[in-house]
């Protein structure tokens, strides 16, 4: 059970291993585009190629989803990225449910785990797989990996490197079920556990006002997707824009936090104790750009700000 990129590699790396997949539930396909074409999840395309039965219910409770579940005798089920199930589906097998979640568990649970790792300045972070149980992410704990965050990873670059993590860990927990030597544990109780909230407009904008670090850690916690993003006044401009990739200077400066200084090469942004360089950004309705090629065609006036 999957949708996006992220649950590809599990399904392929059970199918590339010779498991035997009965059936392949992912999201229905959805109007996307211009043109609202009826766009089909990559997981749906790649059980296609493979000539895997597929199911897209809109509602995981409809009886005649839970008839064709039923019908297909499933043992087992694995959850990469799908959504939360009513307990009428993830009791069904004989052997439970379980789902790879892409956070060291007990922390980071939700719908974001990646972006927030990297927006908390996390260090590490991994992959970890549990059953299934009626609240989110809270199961009992089978396998977990960790893998290190670099000092400039991009959610896109850890996204990419949890998802073929994740994959393997997936095929070493079947391994244990196949084998019957499974072992789990209770996720320990901690007063804090750190979140992983939907992503939305407000926690996704930039507040000039934070710590360099943090408004660094934003913006590559955010790229590609969906982007952090500031309102950009410039001259009689009042345009929402998305930044993509910065980097940071230390440095001592006596400008507002939010003021803009520009030259034919650089785009910085004065923050405390520093400066955010914009190294890729994107004006609406257009491509998103590298500085270089933004210059090119916009000129940011001296009192341009970042708010």
């Amino acid at each position: 059970m999957g949708t996006p990129d992220f649950a590809v590699a599990t399904l392929k790396a059970l199918v590339e291993n010779n498991y035997h997949i009965v059936g392949v539930i992912t999201a229905p396909d959805k109007p996307a585009g211009r043109g609202r074409k009826l766009q089909e999840s990559t997981v749906k395309q790649y059980a296609q190629s493979q000539n895997l039965k597929i199911l897209q219910p809109t509602n995981l409770k409809d009886p005649q989803f839970l008839e064709e579940l039923k019908s297909l005798k499933t043992n087992l089920q694995i959850v990469v990225a799908f959504r939360m199930l009513p307990e009428v589906v993830w009791q069904m097998p004989e052997y439970g449910t379980f789902n790879l979640h892409a956070s060291l568990l007990p922390d980071y649970r939700g719908a974001a785990p990646i972006n927030w790792a990297i927006m908390n300045g996390e260090s590490k972070t991994g992959v970890s797989t549990f059953f299934i149980d009626e609240k989110i992410d809270t199961g009992e704990m089978i396998l977990q990996e960790e893998i290190a965050i670099e000092p400039d990873e991009t959610a896109g670059s850890l996204h990419d490197k949890l998802m073929n993590l994740g994959s393997q860990l997936v095929l070493k927990t079947v391994a244990l079920i196949e084998r019957n030597t499974i072992k789990t544990t209770k996720q320990p109780e901690k007063v804090n556990n750190k979140t992983a909230n939907k992503l939305n407009k407000d926690n996704c904008r930039i507040d000039w006002n934070d710590s360099i670090t943090n408004i660094y850690n934003k913006i590559r916690g955010l790229s590609p997707y969906p982007a952090a993003w500031t309102k950009l006044i410039n001259n009689n401009d009042a345009l929402n824009v998305k930044i993509y990739k910065a980097g940071k200077e230390f440095y001592k400066h006596h400008y507002k936090n939010g003021h803009i200084l520009s030259n034919k090469k650089e785009v910085k942004v004065a923050v405390k104790d520093g400066f955010i360089i914009i190294e890729e950004m994107k004006l609406p309705g257009k491509r998103n750009m590298d500085t270089k090629s933004l210059l090119n065609g916009y000129h940011f006036e001296e009192d341009a700000k970042m708010l």
